[in-house]
């Protein structure tokens, strides 16, 4: 629910006066244009700054807000000399020379995610980690809907949070990116994760260490904690005087992973919960998923036979450990969104037989060397495209066979030739998209065209 008075909780949380407030949005992407509608609306002054000379959604928001202040091709000191707050979108670093200087003036930085948690009063599930984040925050929305909560599920992943705002709403399941959490100061979430910390962003957080304590802040509040005992960095994150859930696939935990036989099951508490098989999604790191998921929603108090028939109905998301067809017993998988090393080490190690994987891209930065020792394992081949692709395949340094190609059609094309019956393709990139593609979607729109072409 909306709180009664939206101004005075901004008055309140924020020091947003309509009178004397001068807020800068930098970023006209999707969270700063909605940042921009929801102070319109409140009858907040504001401005829009913006170093791209035509961002995306300039034309909107002249058509929409016609008197909106609008400085575009470049960030234009005088615009920020006048500000009294910022709001700056998480695609902007908060190391820019004018950010850094208000910020030294006495300017406030504050989110997208400050602006809603100040105008709701109903709880607040919070999902962040390197990888996995969309799909867990996917599964809890769909486990709440499916107890029959009136849930708004966003931020990060799909809808601004901003644009989540609605009277009959009594939960928000948010993905929040460590970009989002770094300038977000009054989340409390009721219950939040993060799922796991690996080598990401490294051209935005100055080392892994400052990449985790980012991540970390979801824990703000005194909300639950579900903590991942399979990953060092979110162990260490619990803390014993807050109330904590744990899940693993690997160790005893409140949410686990139990064999009898040659079955899997899901288990809170060593009672069953579902057979692993009932999960309808490629990968073991999507039972880490589901038991994340699991303790989320019991800690906010979702029925335990409704999240269940829930994941029994969850087919995952695109671009994500996506089956795109089988050919002449081939399984081609798409896993665009795996945009660094962590989310291709944990699709290559949900496999027990051993793939052909299409790599490469822009690496961010990050170290490549950490694929290999898996790559060795799992992979009977390794096709190399992009920026990047010629530094994994000095990291791979001959270990698994390398094919080197200039795009995702020849990938594929080369791919099916190496591919034996019973054999999986997956596309798990490891890098970003934007060196070659507009986003990781379209990488993986191709990848899916290239595939199907393989039929005609």
């Amino acid at each position: 629910m909306v709180v009664p008075d939206i101004k005075q909780a901004l008055a309140t949380h924020l020091g947003l006066d309509p009178n004397a407030s001068k807020v800068l949005v930098v970023g006209l992407g999707d969270t700063g244009f909605s940042v921009a509608r929801f102070l319109n609306e409140q009858h907040i002054r504001f401005a829009v700054v913006d170093s791209r000379d035509r961002p995306p959604l300039l034309a909107k928001l002249a058509d929409e807000i016609p008197d909106a202040p609008i400085f575009t091709g470049g960030f234009d000191e005088a615009a920020f000399k006048v500000a009294s707050h910022l709001i700056i979108s998480p695609g902007v670093s908060l190391k820019e020379y004018p950010i850094v200087k208000a910020i030294a003036r006495g300017a406030k930085v504050f989110s997208d995610i400050d602006l809603l948690v100040s105008c709701i009063s109903v709880p607040v599930v919070g999902i962040t980690g390197s990888n996995g984040k969309s799909t867990v925050t996917t599964m809890v929305g769909a486990m709440a809907k499916e107890a029959g909560r009136q849930v708004a599920i966003g931020g990060n992943l799909g809808t601004p949070a901003l644009d989540l705002l609605q009277a009959d709403c009594d939960l928000y399941v948010l993905e929040l990116s460590s970009f989002q959490l770094e300038r977000t100061s009054l989340l409390n979430a009721a219950a939040a994760t993060v799922l796991n910390v690996t080598a990401d962003h490294l051209d935005r957080h100055d080392s892994m260490a400052d990449y985790a304590a980012e991540k970390q802040k979801i824990f703000n509040g005194d909300g639950v904690m579900v903590i991942n005992l399979d990953d060092p960095w979110v162990e260490a994150m619990a803390n014993p005087e807050r109330k904590v859930k744990t899940f693993s696939i690997k160790t005893q935990a409140d949410y686990c992973l139990q064999s009898e036989g040659s079955v899997d099951y899901l288990v809170s508490k060593n009672q069953r919960l579902m057979a692993l098989s009932e999960l309808p999604l490629e990968g073991l790191h999507n039972a880490s998923n589901a038991l994340a998921a699991l303790a989320l929603g019991d800690a906010i108090g979702l029925d335990e036979r409704a999240m269940c028939n829930a994941l029994r109905k969850f087919k995952g998301l695109d671009h994500r450990m996506q089956r795109v067809a089988q050919i002449k017993g081939i399984t081609w998988v798409n896993d665009s969104k795996a945009t660094n090393i962590g989310a291709c080490l944990a699709a290559l190690q949900g496999y027990k037989n051993k793939v052909i994987l299409i790599a490469g891209g822009d690496a961010k930065g990050a170290d490549m060397n950490e694929l290999v020792p898996v790559l060795r394992e799992k992979a009977k081949a390794v096709i190399l495209m992009g920026k990047d692709g010629p530094m994994i395949e000095k990291a791979i340094n001959g270990s698994v066979p390398v094919y080197s190609v200039k795009n995702i059609a020849e990938a594929v094309n080369v791919a099916s030739g190496l591919a034996d019956k019973g054999e999986t393709v997956l596309l798990s990139p490891a890098c970003a998209s934007l060196d070659q593609f507009k986003s990781y979607k379209e990488r993986g729109e191709k990848f899916a065209t290239a595939v199907f072409g393989l039929q005609q």
